[in-house]
């Protein structure tokens, strides 16, 4: 079956898993960007021509993005902008983000926002409208940002929830909920036990695997994904068993520390049904691979293609 990767009248599970099996490649480009991690060629170029510093950074960063999405557009199916990242830049840092979805998607590759967005219900319901919806203006209703996915938090239950599945549903996008993350202290809360013997983090997968039933596409996959952490590979085997529709997004690879074979456990038996994020590890792979700042494009490229075949040898040798 032809799937179109840029139509939401595709499914995001379908539009996803259909751009990981034509480049088998399970991974996605986190972009986490800091006016540190670019090349002083690029931000001295803007700040020459750019008299106000904070436009001149949202500028920079959106070059910085441009030429690493260049670099790895034909090989990786995806990328995942952190908002923070953009949000501390202020107007020119969303302007920057907007702009890096939009070219990512133009390129090919699909655009997971990372939020972690979370309300309860009008205020959800906005949230959800924001990234994955349209919003209602005076004649028309229009798409704010082009991302296909959205991550967002269970914390506040299924009110919270609801509003974000409601818009995957109309426009065919996607949620990943966070379920084990890859954080040192995620333990605090996520591994208290509950009365009936399970862990939170268990009993959010179940409401995730809850929430996304009957919504599983031609690709036996759904919109409703989770997040699990890398950095946990032992609760990731459980969890993918407890998640047999959900997509998986992993972090954790490379700068938090996991292994391609840690990540290797979020994968179905068959090899599909999760993606794997880098973000430092591939944006700033020059300081690997011992090159000079300026060919971060072409060190990102080769870091990519490492990973790739690390984690294709990983799920093969399970």
């Amino acid at each position: 079956m032809s799937i179109n990767l840029n139509s939401n009248n595709n499914g995001f599970a379908e539009r996803l898993t259909a751009k990981i099996a034509e480049l088998a490649n399970p991974t996605v480009l986190g972009l986490d960007p800091m006016l540190e991690y670019l090349p002083a060629n690029i931000r001295d170029y803007l700040n020459d021509r750019c008299s106000d510093p904070l436009l001149a950074a949202g500028m920079a960063i959106t070059e910085f993005n441009r030429r690493l999405i260049d670099a790895v557009s034909d090989i990786i199916p995806a990328v995942k902008p952190q908002l923070a990242y953009y949000e501390q830049y202020g107007r020119p840092g969303m302007d920057a983000f907007y702009e890096t979805c939009r070219y990512a998607r133009s390129k090919g590759m699909l655009v997971i926002a990372d939020g972690k967005r979370n309300d309860i219900g009008t205020t959800a319901a906005a949230y959800a409208r924001a990234y994955l919806g349209e919003t209602q203006l005076e004649t028309e209703s229009r798409a704010i940002a082009e991302v296909d996915a959205l991550t967002i938090n269970p914390y506040l239950g299924s009110d919270g929830i609801e509003p974000f599945l409601e818009q995957c549903s109309l426009h065919g996008k996607g949620v990943f909920i966070l379920v084990r993350t890859s954080n040192p202290s995620a333990g605090d809360l996520q591994d208290l036990k509950l009365a009936d013997g399970r862990l939170v983090y268990e009993s959010v997968a179940d409401m995730v695997r809850k929430w996304g039933s009957g919504r599983a596409g031609t690709s036996g996959f759904g919109p409703v994904g989770a997040v699990v952490g890398a950095t946990y590979p032992h609760q990731a085997a459980g969890l993918r068993e407890r998640l047999p529709e959900a997509i998986i997004l992993v972090p954790g690879y490379g700068a938090q520390g996991a292994t391609a074979a840690d990540c290797a456990h979020n994968f179905t038996a068959d090899g599909r049904g999760a993606i794997v994020n880098a973000s430092r590890s591939l944006m700033l792979a020059y300081k690997k691979r011992e090159l000079p700042p300026e060919a971060f494009d072409v060190a990102c490229r080769e870091e990519a293609i490492a990973m790739r075949q690390a984690l294709q040898t990983a799920i093969t040798n399970r």
